[in-house]
């Protein structure tokens, strides 16, 4: 798996933007049965790194070792034992995002696929969740005709938001792009799934986004607070970010990992017997003082 190190272009701030500042953050408990190995992959993005204003370390209740690596798309995980019984993995941190919606650039071309940088290429094949196999011959049905680039980014966007209605109690950890195209119903994940294969069908690199987005500049009644997919493409030399869940610029988005698929990026990844108990997260607009 190549490691994706060399494309990160960290998310500044620049002088003339306004910004806010966040208190993010995510308690989740689970019932070993055994002493138990976990990967946990909870920590903000070294690409946002820039914003934090206190540290993002994740805590356990009780407390274990941990040890701390970059995985080959460059997400920070932590590798743990949990002991039988109940066991917490809790953080979060004050974080400083800009009050902008997510930046649009239209004219953003698509490269030829002879043209891409390697680095970029894992991206346009399938993966578990993404099966460009069984869906290459709709992909271009439906897209063929669009113009290449941002345009054509947008029309999959578009199709993917009206095509699944979300709905949280049809929530399926086992669900693919397939299975959400026939079923259309899911939720953000399974958004960003499908989204993402129809691009790679149209050979245009697409990475699954994990994280937090916040509430800012939207009318209630909100969601119930959990962490949010969304997908960045490959477009005119650099990385840009759709969301066809909400399929409108958002603000205070802030990455915690990005993969292929939800695969690459699970909060918990338990070897061993266990249940998820409890799950909960926060994101909240700090009071300027």
């Amino acid at each position: 798996m190549p490691s994706q190190l060399a494309t990160f272009r960290p998310s500044l701030i620049t002088s003339h933007e306004s910004s806010v500042t966040l208190r993010v953050g995510y308690e989740i408990g689970h019932q070993c049965w055994q002493d138990t190995p976990m990967i946990v992959v909870v920590s903000i993005h070294e690409s946002s790194h820039c914003r934090l204003i206190t540290p993002d370390f994740p805590e356990t209740f009780p407390a274990v070792p941990t040890m701390a690596y970059r995985d080959g798309f460059g997400n920070r995980c932590h590798r743990l034992t949990a002991p039988a019984g109940r066991f917490l993995v809790r953080g979060g941190a004050l974080v400083r995002v800009s009050a902008e919606p997510d930046p649009c650039h239209p004219n953003a071309l698509q490269h030829p696929v002879q043209d891409l940088p390697q680095e970029t290429l894992v991206f346009l094949l399938g993966s578990r969740y993404c099966e460009t196999d069984r869906l290459s011959a709709m992909a271009w049905q439906l897209f063929g005709h669009t113009s290449p680039g941002w345009p054509r980014v947008q029309q999959i966007c578009d199709f993917v938001h009206r095509r699944l209605t979300f709905n949280y109690q049809n929530a399926d950890a086992t669900r693919t792009a397939f299975m959400a195209f026939e079923e259309q119903t899911g939720v953000c994940r399974d958004y960003a799934h499908l989204a993402i294969a129809f691009c790679r069908c149209m050979n245009i690199p697409a990475r699954y986004c994990t994280g937090y987005l916040s509430d800012l500049g939207t009318e209630p009644p909100w969601g119930i607070p959990d962490f949010a997919a969304w997908i960045e493409v490959y477009l005119d030399g650099d990385w840009h970010t759709f969301d066809p869940r909400n399929n409108v610029p958002r603000r205070g988005r802030i990455l915690m990992a990005r993969g292929r698929d939800a695969s690459d990026v699970a909060i918990a990844t338990t070897f061993g017997p266990s249940i998820l108990e409890s799950f909960i997260v926060w994101t909240e607009e700090e009071p300027e003082l």
